[in-house]
């Protein structure tokens, strides 16, 4: 079997944001920061030109969705105990345990996710590319993603996404 595929691993693809762990004892990080890194791969059919997809075509798609990212505080909206709300007048507060925290909402992302760990934010940067990339590219036939999220040199969460035999439509 052959396959195709490109890795784009660019610099610009970065975000910096804030964030805590919480772990399973329930004890959490402190609040800091990171200067986060996207590396992305992708497989899949060469289309009539021999190309899977042209990288001038997906870092501008990767690219927005780090920048959607960049200088906020990253909080988890499925967490069972951290507690999220925002107030009338634009505050973002934040509840966990003892642990109390404000701050705008226009400087705080909040995700579809249970933890704010590089993997989390591997698999949600990962669905979310492969989203985009389907819709604004239907023409693009992927077989796999591979999305890592470095949270400091040497240190990356994985998210991978593998299209099955049985699976022709996506």
């Amino acid at each position: 079997m052959e396959s195709w595929g490109i890795a784009i691993s660019k610099e610009y693809l970065k975000f910096s944001a804030a964030h805590f762990l919480i772990f399973p004892d329930g004890t959490a990080e402190r609040l800091h920061g990171h200067n986060y890194r996207v590396f992305v791969e992708v497989a899949g059919r060469l289309g009539e030109h021999g190309l899977l997809i042209d990288f001038k075509m997906i870092k501008p798609v990767i690219r927005e969705m780090v920048d959607e990212l960049d200088e906020h505080w990253l909080l988890p909206a499925e967490h069972p105990v951290l507690r999220v709300d925002t107030r009338d007048d634009g505050v973002c507060e934040v509840r966990y345990l003892d642990r109390y925290y404000a701050a705008p909402i226009e400087d705080v992302v909040i995700l579809p996710i249970n933890n704010t760990s590089s993997e989390n934010l591997a698999t949600w940067l990962g669905r979310c590319l492969r989203k985009r990339l389907l819709e604004r590219f239907p023409s693009v036939v992927l077989t796999s993603l591979h999305l890592a999220v470095e949270e400091t040199a040497g240190q990356r969460g994985i998210y991978s996404f593998e299209r099955s035999a049985s699976d022709a439509s996506t």
